[in-house]
C-alpha cells in the first residue's frame, strides 16, 4: 500500500558526507565539522514523529558527520548505533560525541553486509543520502538491492526503516518494493532556501522526499 502525500567509482569505501560534497557540490571540500547537505531533523521532524518513539532501537546508515544523530539523542532517542564505512569518519565523531551523548554507539561498517548485526534487532533504521550515493556507485542497482535486503533484515517486525533522499517515487519505489513492506508512504519538502509558491508549477527536484516503510 502506498500513501502518496505529495563518476563511476565504487562509493561504498568513501563516507556518505564526502559522496554528497564531492559529486554534488564539487566546489566544496569534506568538512571536518558536523554537516548537512540535505535536510536537518527539524526539517523533518513533524513528518516521522508519529513513526518512531523514545524506546527505540535506532541505525543510523552512512551517518557520515551528519548531526542526525546528535538531534534525535538531545530529542531523547538515546539507543543510536551509527555506521559508516569510514574509519576516519567513526574515530573523528566518535571522539567528538563520546562524552557528550555517552550511549550512543560507532562501529565502521559496510551497508551492504552488515553481518555483525543480528536479524530483527533494530526498530528503526534512518538513512539520509546513503541510498543516494549508493545509487552513485558502479553496480547500483544490485547494491541498492543488497542494502535495502540488509535494512530489511535487520529490522523487527513492524520496525522501519526511514530514507531521506532526492529521488521521487518514481525513481525510488522501484527500489524499495523489491521487499514486501506492510506499508510504504511518502512526503517531499521543499529543500532549504527553496522559495515555493503555492501558484508555482512545482517542479520535484525543488524537493527532498521522505519514505517511510514499515516492515
Amino acid at each position: 500500500m502506498v500513501n502518496s502525500n505529495i563518476g563511476k567509482s565504487d562509493t561504498r569505501g568513501i563516507s556518505i558526507s564526502y559522496i554528497i560534497s564531492n559529486t554534488f557540490y564539487p566546489s566544496k571540500n569534506r568538512r571536518p565539522e558536523p554537516f548537512d547537505w540535505y535536510q536537518v531533523y527539524s526539517g523533518f521532524k513533524d513528518i516521522i514523529s508519529s513513526s518512531i518513539s523514545k524506546k527505540d532501537k535506532i541505525l543510523n546508515v552512512g551517518c557520515g558527520n551528519s548531526r542526525l544523530s546528535e538531534e534525535l539523542y538531545e530529542e531523547g532517542f538515546e539507543d543510536i548505533t551509527n555506521i559508516d564505512f569510514s574509519p576516519k569518519v567513526i574515530t573523528s565523531i566518535e571522539e567528538k560525541y563520546k562524552t557528550k551523548y555517552p550511549k550512543m554507539v560507532f562501529k565502521v561498517m559496510d551497508v551492504l553486509n552488515m553481518q555483525e548485526i543480528q536479524t530483527g534487532s533494530f526498530n528503526i533504521v534512518f538513512d539520509k543520502a546513503t541510498l543516494d550515493s549508493i545509487l552513485c556507485g558502479d553496480n547500483s542497482g544490485n547494491n541498492a538491492e543488497k542494502m535495502i535486503n540488509e535494512i530489511y533484515r535487520i529490522l523487527a517486525p513492524g520496525g522501519k526503516y526511514i530514507c531521506i533522499t532526492y529521488g521521487d517515487p518514481e525513481h525510488r519505489k522501484k527500489y524499495f518494493e523489491t521487499q514486501q513492506w506492510s506499508n510504504l508512504s511518502v512526503d517531499k519538502i521543499a529543500k532549504p532556501n527553496t522559495n515555493i509558491s503555492n501558484n508555482e508549477d512545482i517542479n520535484n527536484k525543488n524537493f527532498h522526499f521522505i519514505y517511510v516503510m514499515k516492515k
